[in-house]
């Protein structure tokens, strides 16, 4: 391909320099056709059709790529997804697995593997997965990973995670509680990867309403429906070639669920009104704070479609698990708030030990709204424990008296729906409203009557 980047040398490169590939594949023909395809792209190729023969070739010399059938005569991908995995393990590998086989995908992508075809074949979606397997790093540099502050063994596992994650193209399910740096985690999954230069698309699935949902994923043709004046392209064009990250994707209505799974494992969606699929390059993580396995029990959220998105899950730990880290991320947020106030601040001695002693419930985002608070309420320039203003703990009244007085134990179910309504929403007073089926105005005087801020 005379466009490639591959190809931009006007002197053809020698064997030697050539980014390597090795082809693993036990029908000749399909062989063939990936060999003068990987070949036009200025790439050196061998092939081998069994197991047994890949990895004598790989004791023999270093590849840059392995592209490996599922089914082979003396055994089968999986075995030689693992092989690399173990022994190779900056080797990426990628599976071509029979259409309408996904479980063996996710096999595949669990093991290690980089990526995956179906077949037939297509050329581009060849040509796409090479191109981002070549632009893998040898190692994720580390200096990188210092976005996600803190030194405790639960964030160093995590660090490690996010880094081995950006070498891969499967789907990531983050995992944890509300304000536990979910989506900080995919974000720095998708700058360490090969996509790091195309778009990262956020989605806050609970935020859209259910008879936009469709539209909003995958767009629209002009005339489509009532107000479609103009072609209108989704998150998934737009995220083309990069990531897809749905926040709160328990949220989605089941009818969707359905639509979304096969854009996934069709790696194609069709605008409301088109009579044609485009093809959809996007690599799909997603997160919720809630149980997705007791989603599928309860039969809120599709089995088929979890065992798609969940491929590889990454906990983010919640903050109290980290306390260590609370002195570090605390000078971390006042340093960047005294920037941008023009006003250094300090935490006191004792202002430091509350916080340290604090459960944080709303993890990592409670502590920067609380600094965030203290910086603007404290007259000095140190912050005081009572700046802090740190919510007193849960009382737990006894189990027999738990639904009396009515008005506190209703009052106590009120205020607890309105603060989940806000936290799927990100605070969005308006979404909230219509996500609890009550006015703006109705929402605005029961937070102030519970005494919501």
């Amino acid at each position: 391909m005379a466009g490639d980047p591959l190809n931009r040398r006007p002197e053809r490169r020698k064997a030697a320099d050539q980014p390597g590939v090795l082809v693993v594949d036990d029908e000749a023909d399909i062989r063939e056709l990936l060999e003068l395809s990987l070949l036009r792209m200025g790439l050196r190729v061998e092939s081998v059709g069994s197991v047994s023969e890949a990895r004598a070739r790989l004791d023999e010399r270093p590849f840059d790529l392995c592209l490996t059938d599922m089914r082979l005569p003396d055994g089968d991908g999986l075995e030689l997804v693992r092989h690399i995995t173990n022994q190779c393990s900056d080797l990426p590998v990628a599976v071509i697995t029979a259409y309408g086989s996904p479980e063996s995908a996710v096999a595949a992508l669990k093991s290690g593997a980089f990526d995956y075809l179906t077949k037939p074949l297509s050329l581009d979606q060849l040509r796409t997965l090479v191109k981002s397997a070549l632009r893998l790093p040898h190692k994720a540099p580390p200096e990188r990973g210092a976005e996600l502050l803190g030194a405790s063994p639960a964030i160093d596992n995590a660090r490690r995670m996010i880094e081995k994650l950006a070498r891969s193209q499967a789907p990531v399910y983050v995992s944890g509680e509300s304000g536990s740096g979910k989506e900080l985690a995919a974000r720095m999954i998708h700058a360490l990867g090969t996509r790091s230069e195309q778009p990262f698309v956020p989605v806050n699935c609970g935020a859209i309403p259910e008879n936009l949902v469709e539209s909003e994923f995958f767009g629209y043709r002009k005339g489509a429906f009532t107000g479609a004046d103009a072609d209108k392209d989704g998150f998934f064009h737009a995220a083309n070639g990069g990531t897809l990250f749905l926040d709160e994707v328990a949220d989605l209505p089941l009818a969707m669920q359905v639509k979304l799974l096969r854009a996934i494992q069709e790696k194609r969606v069709r605008k409301i009104g088109a009579t044609t699929e485009d093809a959809a390059d996007v690599r799909i993580m997603c997160a919720t704070h809630q149980d997705l396995a007791k989603g599928v029990e309860s039969g809120k959220f599709r089995q088929d479609l979890y065992y798609r998105l969940a491929v590889i899950e990454l906990h983010m730990p919640p903050l109290r698990e980290c306390r260590d880290d609370i002195p570090a991320l605390a000078q971390s947020i006042l340093e960047r708030h005294s920037r941008s106030n023009g006003r250094a601040v300090k935490l006191s001695a004792a202002a430091l030990q509350a916080l340290t002693r604090y459960d944080f419930p709303g993890n990592f985002r409670e502590l920067e709204n609380v600094l965030e608070r203290a910086i603007a309420l404290c007259a000095a320039e140190e912050v005081q424990p009572e700046d802090l203003q740190l919510a007193p703990p849960p009382q737990e009244a006894p189990a027999a008296h738990a639904k009396w007085p009515l008005q506190d134990y209703l009052d106590s179910i009120e205020r607890e729906a309105i603060v989940e309504a806000l936290e799927k929403t990100r605070y969005n007073r308006t979404a909230a409203a219509k996500l609890l089926g009550v006015t703006f105005r109705s929402l605005r005087y029961r937070m102030e009557r519970l005494g919501i801020d």
